[in-house]
């Protein structure tokens, strides 16, 4: 198994599935009002207007909403207008109940249907999702990509549906069934917004992966509700060079024993681990304290990709991180989010780092750095193969989701 996979800001720990969930709101809004648009213009109006994103203000005649474009539009909200209110993820009105003008507030998710107006339009129909609704679901989904698992690919039996994954020093079989929503991260990036549909068959030994689903009592099988896979570069060794103005570094790798050359971007989530903690697990990979070799789901290395919009600095030690409840099993990969942020000047020829890259597209000959983590010299002692631990790809995080970084990225 190779040294790493790194976690990303906004973009599958703050980077990810952050997934990032301000996107996938706005997507189920629009897919869960399907069809209003058509039932609001039935009566034959040719001016029907329709708005999708936040409430920015409310007024006793209506409310000002900041599209997902960016624009303000002035909404009015007359006596005969139908508000209802829908639960996130609601596929159609079904569950729908009745609001009023008065149960829209600041920071609601809203899709208006209306008349063009002179200042923005007068509303026929507000399908409304409640800000804190959205806040709940989103804890509750991060919490169920948490509870699943993740690491690197290491066989894939598309007949049977069956995906093996190697979390840490752990075996795990991800079942996959018809059910599952399968996803894909494009060539070169890691926003969960250019993840396209995928299947199994696009699965390949080597991928990272991330699964939600329901574990086995024994944790070695997941059945997958959904998962998301890509690509990425893992690299771990000595940096031997540092080119400030074209923002690269180069390091010595310890799995190819070759010299390796990645870009930092702006994207880029640079962190560095205090000498205590790099300690910690290393001696954690010798089998030594904090944990010994008992390491289960959620120990060191068992970071599978996280989803974006997982806890961000500050936010308590899920289980399984240091100095939270499952301390025996610290997961590098649950607080990369936490550590302090570093930048490409603060870097330094010999410095010890692990990262984790795109894996180069169509016209990008230098990977792009997703995360890149400084301080791990002990890490590196204990593991001088780059073999044994495994982080995540995606970074933790509010806000950016699968989008990219909150650390340090090249300092232009």
């Amino acid at each position: 198994m190779r040294m790493m996979n790194v976690a990303r800001g906004c973009g599958l720990r703050r980077k990810a599935m952050a997934l990032t969930f301000g996107c996938v709101l706005i997507v189920g809004l629009c897919v869960g009002v399907a069809g209003v648009g058509q039932a609001a213009a039935q009566g034959g109006a040719s001016t029907v207007q329709q708005a999708v994103g936040t409430v920015k203000a409310t007024s006793s005649t209506g409310f000002t909403l900041t599209t997902t474009a960016g624009q303000d539009v002035a909404v009015e909200v007359p006596a005969s207008a139908k508000v209802l209110v829908v639960a996130p993820g609601s596929r159609d009105l079904s569950s729908a109940t009745v609001g009023t003008l008065s149960d829209i507030a600041v920071g609601d998710r809203a899709l208006i249907s209306g008349d063009a107006a002179a200042q923005g339009i007068t509303a026929l129909r507000v399908i409304l999702m409640k800000a804190q609704a959205i806040a709940a679901s989103r804890t509750a989904e991060q919490e169920a990509w948490q509870k699943g698992g993740g690491g690197i690919v290491k066989s894939v039996d598309t007949a049977a549906g069956k995906i093996v994954v190697a979390s840490g020093q752990k075996m795990v079989t991800v079942q996959v069934t018809p059910q599952t929503v399968i996803r894909r991260y494009a060539s070169g990036s890691v926003r969960f917004a250019d993840a396209s549909p995928s299947t199994i068959a696009e699965i390949h030994k080597g991928d990272q992966l991330l699964v939600r689903g329901a574990k086995s009592a024994d944790g070695s099988t997941i059945t997958a509700d959904a998962l998301v896979a890509g690509s990425f570069g893992n690299y771990s060794g000595l940096i031997v060079s540092i080119d400030q103005q074209a923002g690269t570094i180069t390091l010595s790798d310890l799995v190819s024993r070759k010299k390796v050359t990645v870009a930092v971007t702006a994207k880029s989530d640079l962190r560095a681990l205090p000498q205590a903690l790099a300690e910690r697990f290393a001696a954690q990979m010798r089998g030594k304290g904090h944990g010994g070799s008992h390491a289960g789901p959620g120990a060191a290395g068992s970071g599978g990709p996280v989803p974006p919009g997982a806890p961000g600095p500050g936010a308590p030690p899920p289980t399984g991180a240091a100095g939270g409840p499952g301390q025996a099993g610290m997961d590098l990969s649950h607080m990369l989010s936490r550590l302090p942020a570093e930048t490409l000047a603060g870097l330094k020829v010999k410095d010890a780092v692990m990262i984790v890259a795109t894996a180069p597209g169509e016209g990008q000959q230098t990977p792009q750095v997703v995360t890149l983590l400084t301080g791990v010299e002990p890490i590196l002692t204990a593991s001088p193969k780059g073999q044994q631990m495994t982080l995540s790809p995606w970074s933790l995080g509010g806000g950016a989701g699968a989008e990219g970084g909150g650390g340090g990225g090249a300092q232009q």
